[in-house]
């Protein structure tokens, strides 16, 4: 009955997410549903107050800051014209003649520099949308070409990457963002490659068939409407690339120099529950993008048009993602309690004894499916399982970087599931429908990243970290 209970429990949370009811909600109801459909009806408000609401907290505590600088430097990006700026630049250089390469890497360096993906999104989209109609290539594939992009190697893979779902795992490895740097490479390199001739072939086919870029002048009409009555900061090229190279540069210098050369045991005397060795990983993007956002606000002092109003919008644009993370995070610290999980955990667990990395990349995968978020898929996993997973590593002598990247590229797999909110948020910036684009989607998003994920795995436990 207790594995029932979680069944039913996610389920009804997949489905009425995939409704567009809010995670903020969906999230304690469901768990509270599980806990009743266990027979655990008596414990049901301590359980939500102190289980489900403590693991809320403890998440928020710990990455408020990094949602909170990357939406406030996304949001800085956009509104100081430097994430147009590197858009249009790329699109000068590589014109229309190869169109899906010219969307993919605009948006990869984007990312890799910090700006959110759904900024990235709203930002290449106008563009993507111009270049597509002028190479006479299908609208339906710009949601494919923008997630390639900014929801596959930048956020998992590459080393050093700010994103969320590669800061996740840092204290639970105690590791750094630049975890097995060689093979992190290796797997982007898999979806970007694989990726890119897919729907370079995609393009081939429509062409052959002489589908053209498709009928879209009514949406895209009020689009053009609505983009004419906001006026655009233009920014140098040259100086638009220099917060992204801050926040890279910077959170190297952090990772690799400055702090590995501190005596930092003063803090863990003065800090008990602090341990320098598992939060400088953390440490160092957060002073990269607050420095890279400090430049930005300071390079454009005079031409912000409303500098307050921008970084009021980053900042309360933290709070949505956040909060939704954190309640999925609460959900599965519930999940974990209930007698059922126990069953659940120990088959994932021994899915194969002597590999863990099989077992950690199938707990990753499920959970960011379940949830149909990467960094809430991760979290819960690694809330749960952590510990698990690093004394299996330990015993087995694989090396915490290993599982660190592992872990990240896993739960950007099954992440982007239909129900995804990353998904359907992009099909609804580019006007599209799960029919029209969601298969190349799903492709690219899914498909790939998995290949690359056994790539890992295989070169992984063949020749260990590097």
């Amino acid at each position: 009955m207790g594995i029932f209970a979680i069944i039913i429990s996610l389920l009804l949370l997949m489905f009425l997410a995939y409704r567009g009811i809010s995670v903020l909600l969906l999230a304690p109801l469901m768990a509270m549903l599980a806990v009743l459909l266990s027979g655990d009806g008596a414990f049901l408000l301590p359980i939500y107050t102190d289980t489900f609401m403590q693991a809320l907290g403890n998440y928020v505590i710990q990455f408020f800051p990094l949602f909170l600088l990357g939406a406030l430097f996304g949001q800085l990006m956009a509104d100081s014209g430097a994430a147009q700026s590197i858009a249009n630049g790329i699109v000068s250089r590589l014109g229309t003649h190869h169109v899906v390469m010219t969307v993919v890497l605009a948006c990869a360096l984007l990312t890799y520099g910090g700006v959110s993906l759904f900024v990235v999104a709203f930002a290449l989209y106008p563009i993507s949308r111009e270049l597509f109609r002028r190479a006479d290539v299908p609208k339906r594939l710009i949601p494919a070409s923008i997630a390639l992009g900014s929801f596959t190697f930048t956020m998992t893979a590459l080393p050093g990457t700010p994103a969320i779902q590669n800061a996740i795992p840092i204290p639970f490895f105690e590791t750094n963002s630049f975890a097995a740097p060689g093979l992190g490479i290796i797997a982007g390199l898999i979806m970007l490659g694989l990726g890119t001739l897919y729907l370079q072939s995609r393009v081939k086919k429509a062409a052959a068939n002489h589908e053209g870029y498709g009928d879209h002048v009514q949406r895209e009409a009020e689009e053009k409407a609505a983009n004419s009555a906001r006026s655009m900061t233009s920014m140098p090229l040259t100086l638009a690339l220099i917060p992204l190279i801050l926040v890279i540069g910077l959170n190297a210098l952090f990772t690799y120099g400055i702090f590995p050369a501190l005596d930092l045991s003063f803090i863990n005397e003065a800090f008990e529950n602090v341990s320098p060795e598992s939060q400088t990983g953390l440490w160092a993007i957060l002073i990269a993008l607050l420095s890279a956002s400090a430049w930005l606000i300071i390079t454009s002092w005079r031409q912000w048009q409303d500098l307050k109003d921008t970084v009021n919008k980053g900042v309360l644009g933290s709070l949505l993602p956040i909060f939704n993370t954190a309640s999925e995070v609460g959900y599965g610290a519930v999940i974990a309690s209930l007698a059922g999980f126990t069953i659940i955990r120990d088959a994932v667990l021994n899915v194969s004894p002597s590999n863990p990395l099989i077992s950690e990349a199938l707990a990753m995968s499920v959970l960011a499916g379940i949830t149909g978020s990467s960094s809430g898929g991760l979290s819960i996993a690694l809330q749960t399982l952590g510990d698990e997973y690093l004394a299996m590593a330990q015993a087995a002598g694989i090396d915490p970087e290993l599982m660190h990247r592992v872990a990240s590229i896993a739960a950007g797999g099954m992440d982007t599931l239909p129900h995804s909110g990353a998904v359907i948020t992009l099909l609804a910036i580019c006007g599209l429908t799960h029919r029209q684009s969601y298969a190349n989607v799903a492709m690219v998003t899914i498909v790939l990243p998995l290949s690359a994920l056994i790539s890992v795995i295989t070169l992984g436990t063949l020749f260990g970290s590097f």
